[in-house]
């Protein structure tokens, strides 16, 4: 957690929303929920598990955030 001034938080969550709300987030999240129900429906267990959108498929949600071991500034 980051340790933010009242304003600074303010801010980051003006910007953090306008990037969630921006066309390729919403597509993204979509994509995420119909392939996370499908896959429960298959009989998946997606337990700590996201949908990677650059390997289509399901992986670890640390490896997935972390760009598989390679951070998140080159990607």
């Amino acid at each position: 957690m980051q340790k933010l001034s009242p304003q600074a938080r303010a801010r980051k969550r003006a910007r953090d929303l306008a990037y969630a709300k921006t066309t390729d987030r919403k597509r993204k999240k979509a994509e995420n929920q119909r392939k996370r129900r499908a896959a429960k429906k298959r009989g998946f267990k997606l337990a700590g598990l996201d949908y990677d959108h650059k390997t289509k498929r399901f992986t670890s949600i640390k490896s997935n955030r972390g760009n598989r071991g390679r951070g998140t500034k080159r990607e």
